[in-house]
């Protein structure tokens, strides 16, 4: 790959905070290349695919001239499927898109590079996040389990745990970077340590770094399996103020048996221990939740069940996703829901969610938080509910304000409610 005159490389990022992550990763390698745009795919929904082919096809009908390179979980699944596409120079895989010699002024110009097993893509130091006030932190690569539905552990490979004193590092020189709160990210983050020598857990990386790194003004917690949180996490979910009150569950059903037929490792029992466990230990945490809509068998009345679910719980910040088969998986050959159905079905999931999320916020009014601004007059609290301030703060981004919580910008029934953030102003 050779470098071009013009605007530097730029990135296109679909899916996960991992995959924000490695962008970081590749901007830093390619800082030298000119003219050049990447697209880091995704492959967890064929949705998720399709945006990133429209990407390309807007691109080359827009940008000529650029040398398009596509990488991510969806290129490692099927590179030449993505090197076919009209436009594209370059596919990487997810091991070398990550390597600094890929990214060289003499970098191979094959249109598909040799995709190696994913198990090679090791996570690489950055020090900053261009454009985000929050840091993202991978401490995990990979996943060791084998839901039906998914196709990342064949993308990804296998759990791999970064050491703790390189996460410590990489902590130390994000907040040097200005950077007060940072969120551990991975595939399977609750299966951190189960690689490394005594097989540490969690809650023990997050230990370390809130004590060795004592200028982190916040540390949250990415996606994380209700079955797996540790007690030395729970510990610190209690005493330690500066871990953030927020827990984002991979719950995907609320309904015992698709659960089971997801092979997922949590059950409903557990699922409600969880929420009552961690509402003991911090009584205003926020609460959000991936979920599935429309898996395969699922019947009217258990879709029914994941909605009461939710709602018995105050999952107050929904993540919804029509299921999306997924060739190859165990899932995509069992008797499916209509599309349609699936669609119906995560409406009614995201109406309640905004439902949820409305009831939450307002239960937050009249109190008082701590707000990492993203611009100058918008944030996120530590329970991760949506703050936007009355009055601006100039130069106030990527700072932690005290604010009091003063009331909701919108309510159930009207427009776009779930865009519903609470206003403040500075305490």
């Amino acid at each position: 790959m050779s470098a071009r005159d013009g605007a530097a490389a730029e990135l296109l990022t679909f899916g996960c905070r991992l995959n924000l992550y490695e962008s970081e990763v590749m901007r830093g390698h390619a800082a030298a290349l000119r003219d050049t745009v990447i697209v880091n795919t995704c492959a967890v929904t064929a949705a998720a695919e399709r945006d990133a082919r429209q990407a390309i096809a807007k691109l080359r009908r827009t940008r000529p001239d650029a040398r398009i390179v596509v990488t991510g979980c969806a290129a490692q699944r099927d590179p030449g499927a993505w090197a076919a596409l009209p436009g594209v120079a370059r596919v990487l895989g997810n091991a070398e898109k990550l390597r600094p010699e890929s990214w060289a002024a003499d970098a191979t110009e094959t249109a598909v590079s040799d995709i190696m097993t994913a198990r090679t893509a090791d996570p690489q130091p950055i020090s900053a996040f261009a454009g985000h006030a929050r840091a993202f932190l991978q401490v995990q690569q990979g996943c060791d389990h084998r839901c039906t539905f998914c196709v990342i552990p064949y993308g990804r490979g296998p759990s791999r745990s970064v050491p703790a004193a390189v996460a410590v590092a990489q902590a130390r020189a994000l907040v040097a970077s200005g950077h007060r709160e940072i969120v551990l990210t991975g595939v399977d983050i609750a299966s951190w340590g189960s690689d490394l020598p005594g097989r540490p857990p969690l809650g023990d990386l997050c230990r370390r770094i809130l004590t060795l790194v004592p200028e982190l003004g916040r540390l949250r917690l990415s996606s994380i399996d209700p079955a797996a949180i540790d007690e030395t996490l729970w510990k610190l979910l209690a005493d330690e103020p500066r871990l953030a009150p927020y827990l984002h569950l991979s719950l995907q059903a609320g309904c015992d048996l698709i659960l089971k037929r997801m092979k997922r490792r949590h059950d409903v029992a557990q699922v409600r221990a969880v929420v009552a466990r961690a509402r003991a230990a911090r009584p205003d945490i926020g609460l959000g939740a991936d979920v599935i809509a429309g898996f395969p068998t699922e019947t009217e009345a258990q879709a029914q069940a994941t909605c009461d679910l939710l709602d018995e719980l105050g999952v107050a910040f929904l993540h919804v996703f029509p299921y999306s088969e997924r060739p190859g998986t165990p899932a995509a050959r069992m008797p499916g829901v209509p599309m349609p159905e699936r669609r119906v079905r995560a409406a009614a999931l995201r109406s309640l969610g905004a439902t949820l999320r409305y009831r939450y916020l307002a239960g937050l009014v009249g109190r008082e938080a701590d707000v990492l601004l993203e611009s100058e007059a918008f944030g996120h609290s530590e329970q991760f509910a949506p703050v936007r301030l009355i009055d601006p703060v100039p130069e106030g981004r990527g700072s932690i304000r005290r604010v009091r919580l003063k009331s909701v910008a919108d309510a159930p029934g009207r427009k776009k409610v779930d865009g519903a953030v609470l206003l403040a102003e500075i305490a």
